[in-house]
C-alpha cells in the first residue's frame, strides 16, 4: 500500500494549514503546487519581472525536491503560467539556468490573472525522485 509523504523545505514557505501542500511524494513521484515569488510571509514580491519571478520560483521547486531526496534533473513536468505571453524569453531564460541535458517536459499557458496582480508567473511540477541518477 502507498503512503503520502508531505516534504517541507526549511527555504520555501509552507501556506497556512488546510489550504495545500507544497510538496507530496507518493511512491518516489513528488507533486509539487504551484509555486509563485512570495516571500516567507506568503506576500507577493512586487516590482520583479518574469525572469526575476521565475528564478525565485525554480529555486523554490529545487529546494522542494531536494526536501524530497531529489535533484532538480528529477523534474520532469512543468506547467508554467504567466499573465504575458510575450515575455515567454525570460521565462525560457530562467529555466536554461536551473535545467541542463534533458529538459522537462513543459507547457507554458497564458492565463488572464494569478492569485494577485504583482504575480506575473506560476509553476508546478513533478519529480520521480532519484531518476536523474545524481
Amino acid at each position: 500500500m502507498s503512503s503520502i509523504i508531505r516534504a517541507v523545505s526549511e527555504h520555501v514557505a509552507e501556506p497556512a494549514e488546510g489550504l495545500w501542500s507544497n510538496c507530496l511524494v507518493v511512491d518516489g513521484i513528488a507533486y509539487l503546487s504551484g509555486m509563485t515569488a512570495r516571500d516567507r510571509q506568503m506576500k507577493a514580491v512586487d516590482g520583479l519581472d518574469e525572469y526575476e519571478q521565475t528564478r525565485i520560483i525554480f529555486t523554490k521547486l529545487k529546494n522542494l525536491v531536494e526536501a524530497a531526496g531529489g535533484t532538480a534533473g528529477d523534474i520532469v513536468k512543468l506547467t508554467i503560467f504567466v499573465t504575458d505571453i510575450s515575455q515567454r524569453e525570460q521565462v525560457w531564460k530562467a529555466r536554461k539556468e536551473f535545467f541542463s541535458g534533458n529538459f522537462p517536459a513543459c507547457s507554458l499557458v497564458q492565463v488572464a490573472a494569478l492569485a494577485e496582480p504583482a504575480i506575473k508567473v506560476e509553476i508546478e511540477g513533478i519529480a520521480h525522485i532519484g531518476a536523474s541518477g545524481r
